[in-house]
């Protein structure tokens, strides 16, 4: 089929019926037949059940994957969508679960990770678990205890990975950003859940280049006042342990610093006899932050139970993984999505990990690595692989790739030309998902199923006890038509709470403010008869960067340090192929014109106080930023007037305190190539 002709909707691949029977879901579902008696006709019967009976449903997740717990629950759900209760009276450990295949298989690689500087390298699963037995007793030693969060500003590393389930071993609570983003940006996040311990990197490698974060790590350390511990890992040679980071704004020295090295120094000990600090079902498991739109990053809190259980049903049932395979999905310690990836190992699967930029040395890094890693199944966002798509690479040209079997594609919609492109280019017979979800529920809402084919530009189905539908504004529901996505019963990995939220206010105005009851996510969603469904991008102002969410509040709260920069306003727009484009619109001081010396300052202040991702891919003068009467700033107007929506639709002039501010992002939309047909 050309590329001319795939059209969205069009069937480019279906699962043998061999491949079909030898799933973990057909599986499961032959296993609810024989011990309920309940005989599935197809994966929409299924679905049907999951959401109808969720207490039925999640019951049975924990009976088929063998849930350890020191108590019994009383139910598996009680309460409704705004206050959900899981496996009231059980006391488990997310992180034992993550480990338990080290008992099947101790010689096996369980950790597989290369970077810029490093050659594939991999450890076992024994090697894995005494790692973390390690360092989790020198944890219990330092006087970590259940509840207390520790901070990491770590790369995407082994070192990370066995910080995370120790941590979560002994009851601590995990919180993380990626090394790249700037001060503020990890102090804006961090200086909410007032941290124990923080877990700092050098440095790190990136294109070629060597950053030295230890003075960032230094300014970090002094903003949080609540640290008692400072753990340093060397990970560039030209950076040394800052000698004050450790004392605060007060002068007072308020943390002791150690190194890394020095918590691997003790006795591991046996498998047997650690023991893991089980916890109720609503104890907090880690601390996920949202891109700041309105404000600063809402700390959101997972728990032990809920996240168990979905990312039990989520890497086995939807995924596909098993023991022999391998996942590698490319990601930042600061995107939600790398806690998916060592959530591949509750199914006994092997992680393979990439720290460093994705093209250094040769465009197709990625695919080398993964032909190198044997990668059965590989991850990463439409907008890194239509770049790749754009630049001609070819990896089915050099690349053995033959044990791949499913590509999954996660952070924006996806396009029908990059799933031809996937099949064209990659592999002709490989399973590709294009999946959706968010950092709020640290998995999907839509995405993959192994059992089902797959359409071009559609994600395969909504995904099981995730009860989602299209409605209208009007609370209606829809199909074959696009509409606000919502979840209308409760599900398992909904946020315990935010943190320092304590009546709950803030997180029920962010998804129950628009329909009471009714978790609102913030996608355009079109569902069609068969169940399959298409992203069409936020319905609000969150900036989606290379799969990665980014709040317009962070980018405003650096410019506002610019002093030639009076007013800013920036959003992100999907174009039809996929891609997204993100200008930045600066309204400057009177007497000042942008030029290519203040767009470089721009530019540079938005990496050093952000991150790479928060520099715009073009940065626009125009004379006034547009404000509603209520003084709010128009960014969905506006991204809706550059996806090619009429004006009259996109916002009501009279209803805005400068309506003529309009009209330079209608000239500059007219002035560029045709974008994308409006979404409304």
């Amino acid at each position: 089929m050309s590329p001319t002709a795939l059209k969205e909707g069009d069937l480019i691949w279906s699962p043998s019926p061999h491949r079909v029977s030898h799933t973990r879901l057909a599986r499961y579902m032959e296993w609810i037949a024989s011990t309920t008696g309940r005989r599935m006709e197809d994966y929409a019967d299924l679905w049907r059940w999951s959401v109808s009976d969720p207490e039925g449903f999640w019951s049975s997740i924990w009976l088929h994957f063998d849930v350890k717990s020191s108590s019994h629950y009383e139910r598996a759900l009680t309460g409704g969508m705004r206050a959900p209760k899981w496996f009231e009276g059980c006391q488990l450990n997310y992180a034992e679960h993550l480990l338990r295949h080290e008992l099947h298989a101790p010689v096996e690689v369980a950790l597989l990770y290369r970077s810029e500087d490093q050659e594939l390298a991999g450890l076992t699963w024994s090697e894995l678990g005494a790692q973390v037995r390690t360092v989790a007793t020198r944890l219990r030693e330092l006087g970590i205890k259940p509840g207390d969060r520790v901070a990491a500003v770590m790369p995407n590393a082994p070192e990370t990975v066995i910080a995370m389930i120790a941590c979560v071993a002994v009851g601590a609570v995990w919180a993380a950003a990626a090394p790249e983003f700037g001060p503020k940006t990890v102090i804006d996040r961090f200086s909410q859940i007032a941290p124990t311990m923080l877990l700092a990197a050098s440095g790190y490698v990136f294109g070629g280049r060597v950053f030295d974060r230890s003075t960032e790590v230094t300014q970090i350390a002094k903003a949080l006042p609540t640290l008692k511990h400072i753990v340093w890992l060397q990970r560039t040679a030209e950076s040394e342990m800052p000698p004050t980071a450790g004392v605060h704004s007060d002068g007072n020295v308020t943390a002791q610093w150690t190194n890394w090295a020095s918590l691997l120094a003790g006795p591991a000990g046996k498998a047997a006899d650690f023991q893991f600090t089980r916890v109720p079902w609503d104890h907090p498991l880690w601390i996920l932050f949202s891109s700041g739109t309105t404000g600063p990053p809402k700390a959101i809190v997972h728990g032990h139970a809920g996240m168990l259980l979905e990312h039990l049903k989520l890497v086995n049932l939807h995924l596909d993984l098993r023991p022999s395979a391998r996942l590698f999905f490319h990601t930042t310690t600061g995107w939600m999505m790398w806690n998916v990836a060592v959530a591949g190992l509750l199914a006994g699967a092997t992680i393979v990990l990439y720290d460093g930029s994705p093209t250094h040395t040769s465009p197709d890094l990625l695919w080398r690595i993964a032909a190198d890693a044997k990668a059965t199944h590989m991850g990463m966002s439409p907008t890194l692989m239509t770049m790749q798509k754009s630049a001609g690479i070819r990896p089915i040209e050099k690349h053995a790739l033959d044990g791949l079997e499913m590509i999954t594609v996660s952070g924006s919609p996806c396009s029908p030309e990059l799933f031809e492109w996937i099949h064209a280019c990659v592999k002709s017979d490989v399973w590709v998902a294009s999946q959706s979800g968010g950092t709020e529920i640290a998995s999907a809402f839509v995405g993959a199923v192994p059992t089902l084919p797959v359409y071009a530009g559609e994600i395969q189905a909504r995904m099981l006890g995730m009860d989602v539908h299209s409605w209208s504004d009007a609370g209606v529901e829809l199909t074959d038509a696009v509409g606000e996505l919502v979840v209308t019963s409760p599900f398992p990995s909904m946020p315990l709470y935010f943190w320092n939220d304590p009546d709950g206010a803030r997180y029920r105005d962010s998804y129950f403010g628009v329909f009471p009851g009714v978790w609102r996510h913030g996608d355009f969603i079109k569902i069609n008869r068969r169940g399959g469904s298409f992203i069409y991008g936020r319905s609000d102002s969150t900036l989606n960067r290379h799969g990665v969410r980014i709040g317009t509040a962070e980018i405003y709260r650096i410019l506002e340090q610019i002093s030639e920069v009076a007013d800013s306003l920036i959003v992100c727009h999907e174009r039809p192929d996929g891609s997204t484009f993100m200008p930045l619109f600066v309204q400057l001081r009177p007497g000042i014109a942008l030029d290519s010396t203040l767009r470089d300052a721009i530019r540079k202040k938005l990496r050093s106080e952000g991150s790479p991702r928060h520099i715009p891919d073009a940065i626009e003068q125009v004379e006034a930023i547009p404000y509603t009467l209520t003084g709010k700033k128009m960014e969905i107007p506006v991204r809706r007037i550059l996806n090619g929506a009429a004006v009259e639709l996109a916002a009501s002039r009279d209803a805005m305190a400068n309506p003529r501010s309009l009209d330079d992002f209608v000239a500059y939309r007219d002035a560029q190539a045709p974008a994308a047909p409006a979404q409304g």
